[in-house]
Order: structure tokens, then C-alpha cells, then sequence
């Protein structure tokens, strides 16, 4: 398995505009991407402008697949000028 968590900073006030465009990604990467078996999105109440993803892939092609896809495309597009940042961190499972 190949694990992605990202953390996005929102502009201050976009954050009521970027939760649907983010839900909506998430739902159709689970529906249509068979090499995604997880996206969770999670936020906190002590940090308003954040939110979390943690999303887990069949493996690192499964996720470069993601990345290409028209949705996601279309989600960076609809969201750029709402992020204020965004970092992404992956990881690969090791099995013994």
C-alpha cells in the first residue's frame, strides 16, 4: 500500500468555498479510482485553516493515476486561489 497525507492551508474566508470542491474530489477518486482504496478529509476545530487528507492507494502508480486524473486537474484548478499552502508527505508500507 502506498499512503499520501496532505495538509492544506485555506486563505482566510475560503474555507466555506473549498470544503465542497474537496468532498467532491474525494468522493469520485473513491468511485472511479480503482487503485484508491481511502480518502479520508478531516479538519480540527483548533486550526480553522487547515485541513487534512489521508488518502491510501494500492500503490505509488495508483496515486500518480490520481494526479492525472480530470478531476483532480479540475479540483487544483477550482481551488488554486483558495490555498495558501499545502504540503504533501507519502509513504510506502513495508512488509516482513
Amino acid at each position: 500500500m502506498f499512503a499520501v497525507c496532505v495538509t492544506f492551508r485555506i486563505q482566510p474566508g475560503q474555507m466555506e468555498a473549498f470544503m465542497p470542491l474537496m468532498l467532491e474530489n474525494a468522493a469520485i477518486s473513491q468511485e472511479v479510482e480503482p487503485g484508491c482504496h481511502r480518502f479520508d478529509v478531516l479538519t480540527d476545530a483548533d486550526r480553522t485553516d487547515e485541513v487534512f487528507l489521508y488518502e491510501l492507494y494500492t500503490d505509488s502508480a495508483a496515486f500518480d493515476a490520481h494526479c492525472d486524473s480530470a478531476h483532480f486537474k479540475a479540483f487544483s484548478a477550482a481551488t488554486a486561489g483558495m490555498v495558501a499552502g499545502k504540503e504533501v508527505k507519502s509513504w510506502r508500507a513495508i512488509v516482513s
